[in-house]
């Protein structure tokens, strides 16, 4: 790590975090600036390699291609996905976005004047995976005419940005969906804009693009892939850092959270195509565990882990809590924590000698309020297989939800030796 960091465009880094981070939403999104601290603490610079297994929607690799270090994304579920690309292509003409983006609107337009009132719906299994009422009859009706016309209109090397900004307008325009801990109905909307937010949105990333264009050269590639098989992606010994924020081991399904978007865009049809992206994310909910799961061998003989499932059984006893899900408290938290073991021992052929990693990971207490120090016991298998832990770090805490208790995030930092 011997060259300094090469200057940034000013423009680049002018782009406020709320700009590109703001294409797509994510809950909880990782935070842009902590990104850029280990960017820095790291040495990264030009002749590095960052990746982001994990990568979500991409907050660390558009940070890293703002500062001109080239990255690696991995996400299996769709839209994140979709997200991911769009917000590290930079290369995308503004002007020609825009063109298309009216001609698109355009054809929508004129397509809903020419429908009359028989309303375009969902095929019924794809129907059948939403949230009752997720969106009114209505706006789901000018959201498909509208797909269709970007569909249409709009040229492939441009499509992944109009449909981002489709996504956008779904959920925070058009549909009657909210957000907490977990995704909800808010109040319903009989009627809700559609053309008029997404061009809105479609002109917000061309003005983002203006500024960012500099950058556009910086290398970001993101794969669709099983991250607990990251090495069936990535080249040997060609990754020279990780900033990575997986998934706390809770109840928050994060295919629910991106459904709506996933079924109006085409991702998911069927429950068959719902199941299959469950199948490659690590197993951080009881809604994603299925009966050939043995991920849990790789814990096996782990005490803590062992004593942490033994607990929450005991609890749910003690509880009388017999619900499917309840049951399956002490196994998904095995699944978990031995998913993190595959990933980082499946990792370690990609990584260079000397390799800095962290992994920003919270406490959770869902399970029948068992406290899982989730960084703690991530370090703890880290270093099991093969890496140096150089600390953990606390990174902010919160509230939890039912006990109330103080819940640690944190940052657990590795090396990895070669």
């Amino acid at each position: 790590m011997a060259t300094a960091l090469s200057s940034p465009s000013i423009n680049a880094l002018q782009v406020e975090d709320r700009a590109v981070h703001d294409w797509y939403r994510f809950v909880l999104s990782f935070p842009p600036h902590l990104v850029r601290e280990y960017v820095t603490r790291f040495g990264l610079t030009a002749e590095h390699t960052l990746l982001d297994p994990f990568c979500g929607t991409g907050t660390t690799l558009v940070e890293a291609k703002k500062l001109g270090v080239p990255s690696v994304g991995i996400e299996f579920n769709p839209v994140p996905h979709l997200a991911s690309q769009a917000k590290t292509d930079w290369s995308v003409d503004p002007d020609e976005l825009l063109a298309v983006a009216d001609a698109a609107a355009g054809l929508a337009r004129q397509r809903l004047e020419d429908s009359g009132i028989a309303l375009r719906e969902l095929p019924p299994a794809a129907a059948d995976l939403l949230l009752r009422d997720s969106i009114s009859p209505l706006p789901l009706h000018k959201a498909l005419v509208l797909r269709d016309a970007i569909a249409e209109t709009v040229p492939e090397r441009l499509r992944a940005h109009a449909l981002v900004a489709l996504a956008r307008t779904l959920v925070w325009s058009s549909s009657n969906l909210k957000f907490g801990p977990e995704v909800g109905l808010g109040r319903i909307k009989s009627d809700a804009p559609v053309i008029a937010p997404w061009l809105a949105a479609v002109r917000e990333m061309a003005a983002d693009l203006r500024a960012l264009q500099p950058r556009a050269d910086v290398l970001a590639t993101v794969h669709r892939a099983d991250a607990r098989d990251a090495s069936t992606v990535l080249a040997p010994g060609s990754i020279d850092a990780v900033i990575t924020s997986p998934p706390y081991p809770n109840e928050k399904d994060y295919t629910r959270t991106t459904r709506l978007e996933s079924v109006v865009l085409g991702f998911l049809e069927t429950k068959a195509d719902m199941r299959a992206v469950r199948r490659c994310l690590v197993r951080s909910n009881t809604r994603g565990v299925f009966a050939a799961d043995d991920d849990d061998l790789h814990v096996a003989e782990n005490p803590r882990i062992q004593a942490l499932s033994v607990e929450m059984e005991r609890r749910r006893v003690e509880m009388g809590k017999t619900s499917g899900f309840e049951r399956l408290y002490g196994r998904v938290t095995r699944l978990y924590f031995g998913g993190m073991v595959r990933h980082l021992t499946n990792l370690q052929p990609a990584l260079r000698p000397g390799a800095r990693l962290m992994f920003v990971v919270g406490d959770q207490a869902s399970y029948l309020r068992t406290m899982i120090r989730t960084g703690e016991i991530l370090a703890d298998l880290a270093g099991s297989v093969g890496y140096q832990v150089e600390g953990i770090e606390l990174f902010r805490t919160r509230l939890a939800t039912m006990s109330r208790d103080q819940l640690r995030e944190e940052v657990v930092s590795l090396r990895w030796r070669g």
